[in-house]
């Protein structure tokens, strides 16, 4: 997504020059929600992007992977020899993480890249038992496919609760019945110990029958072709981008899931592992490198995910947020959450509400201050509970 529409956008916005887009895998530019989706479950081949590269003047190189960056003399490295640019443009994405001991034994699979999905395929119409190892977005977004097609499917989770990395406790609670609701078996506390042929092994001793383990235990930015480059990257590997998602580089870019930048609105780093971050830092980067007025990115952060017959929908940062107010009950159909700072809307849940995402949205951007009393009934419209200044 990111390195197809960095392309689309600089043509829009006027550029004419020579604009080549390189990428790893040999299938045409794909967009991967659909992944655990529609491809998943076989109602759709691809999902490959409408868009006419020929068309556009861009030349596609397909089953190209950049191995290395000398900045100095504005030159990439590829298998088939080096490439000179003018701009460069980081694009590259992450890495799903892998079970240790786990790569490349039978039956283990990841989900991330198309063939990923065709992999999985004939699991799922197998009807086949699954362990699912990890229950984050990834991991709920496959269960619901999996169970959806007839599979058994138990996910092993290490701590507490479902996506623990990124939502409290009393978010993340009311979502893990949602798994028996779907007919799946949650395993928390419970830690691999190792996988088996037709099992997986639980360090507690416990033994699951497993036709097929998939991994969904995060991601990490997949810029480990830039060691020995002097491009800055952070502890969590992304590529270090200023507010106008340039790298420290000369004429070098990042953007996607493999750059974080600063947010002035959050007043923190951010790596944003979601496609929206993929669609709209595109355009700032086409901006930058065609001159102008340098444009700041300062998103506020979007993603959503269906799970379990649910629309679930986010925006902003809450990390740092000093209050949260509930919008409805969380075992019903439909719910939100606000989390504030200093009375200010700084980030938004909403499960079955899409209302409250949209008008959630112009106020995270706008610093709305919210009456709380107000936030918290669902009955009322959330841009009617701002307070007046």
């Amino acid at each position: 997504m990111a390195g197809v529409q960095t392309a689309v956008a600089l043509r829009e916005q006027g550029f004419r020059g020579h604009l080549v887009l390189i990428g790893s895998e040999p299938h045409p530019p794909y967009d991967r929600p659909p992944l655990s989706k529609a491809v998943l479950l076989g109602k759709a081949e691809g999902s490959a992007f409408d868009v006419d590269f020929e068309a556009l003047g861009v030349d596609l190189r397909l089953g190209t992977e950049a191995v290395g960056v000398r900045p100095d003399d504005h030159e990439i490295d590829t298998p088939t020899g080096p490439l000179r640019y003018d701009a460069l443009v980081l694009a590259t994405g992450a890495d799903p993480v892998t079970l240790p001991g786990t790569v490349g034994a039978p039956g283990v699979h990841l989900l991330r890249t198309l063939d990923d999905a065709h992999r999985l395929r004939p699991v799922l119409d197998a009807q086949s038992d699954v362990v699912v190892v990890g229950a984050g977005w990834i991991g709920a977004e496959f269960t619901t496919a999996a169970r959806e097609a007839g599979c058994r499917v138990t996910v092993v989770e290490a701590a507490d609760r479902p996506l623990a990395g990124t939502m409290p406790a009393e978010i993340a609670g009311p979502m893990a019945a949602w798994y028996a609701e779907g007919g799946a078996e949650l395993l928390t506390h419970a830690r691999v110990a190792a996988v088996e042929p037709g099992a997986v092994l639980l360090a507690d001793g416990r033994r699951i029958p497993a036709r097929a383990v998939v991994v969904g235990i995060g991601a990490r930015a997949a810029t480990d072709w830039l060691e020995g480059s002097g491009i800055a990257r952070g502890p969590d590997g992304s590529v270090t981008a200023d507010a106008h998602l340039r790298t420290f580089a000369p004429d070098v870019y990042a953007v996607g899931d493999c750059a974080s930048f600063p947010s002035r609105r959050y007043g923190r780093r951010l790596l944003v592992h979601h496609w929206d971050n993929a669609l709209q830092g595109p355009r700032a980067v086409a901006a930058n490198i065609l001159g102008g007025t340098p444009l700041v990115y300062d998103p506020v952060p979007y993603f959503w995910s269906e799970q379990f017959g649910r629309f679930v929908q986010y925006i902003g940062h809450h990390a740092d947020a000093d209050a949260m107010i509930w919008r409805g009950d969380a075992t019903s159909p439909s719910w939100s959450v606000c989390w504030l700072r200093d009375g200010a809307l700084v980030a938004l849940l909403a499960v079955g509400r899409a209302r409250d995402l949209a008008q959630g949205r112009k106020l995270v951007e706008a610093g709305a201050v919210l009456d709380p009393a107000l936030a918290a009934d669902p009955s009322v419209p959330l841009k009617t509970a701002v307070r007046q200044r």
